[in-house]
């Protein structure tokens, strides 16, 4: 997609800071980081969401995620994907973070905010997604 950031990225028309290149798969340090060491990981087949990715392209972004996450040295860190504009998706790249976490103050801060859980609708929404698959 030509207004793609990721994809300028990925075709050369825009430097990075380049740590690991395959056929599918691109890393590259963060601009803005969250902490240091942060990364994205991203595949090379350009799609929005992580469902628009063929399986193919995605088998190495995990495994890329983790040797970033041994290389940088990191004890915690998050491996963070967002899926759409409310879910906090800034680039419209299917793209995998992986951001160091050395103490309270640097990298991702996040809120969990649970719910009480309805047995009985658990158990309905459970065979509900698992006819889906």
């Amino acid at each position: 997609m030509a207004a793609c950031i990721f994809c300028r990225i990925i075709k050369g028309e825009i430097p990075c800071f380049k740590l690991f290149e395959s056929d599918k798969t691109l890393a590259f340090l963060d601009i803005n980081p969250l902490s240091k060491g942060h990364a994205l990981v991203i595949p090379k087949f350009h799609g929005e969401k992580l469902t628009d990715i063929p399986d193919d392209s995605l088998a190495e972004l995990l495994p890329v995620a983790k040797k970033l996450a041994l290389a940088t040295g990191a004890e915690d860190y998050n491996i963070l994907q967002n899926n759409g504009k409310i879910a906090h998706q800034v680039v419209e790249h299917v793209h995998f973070h992986m951001i160091p976490k050395p103490n309270e103050v640097e990298g991702l801060g996040i809120g969990w905010p649970m719910k009480e859980t309805d047995m009985g609708a658990l158990k309905k929404l459970l065979e509900e997604v698992k006819s889906n698959m």
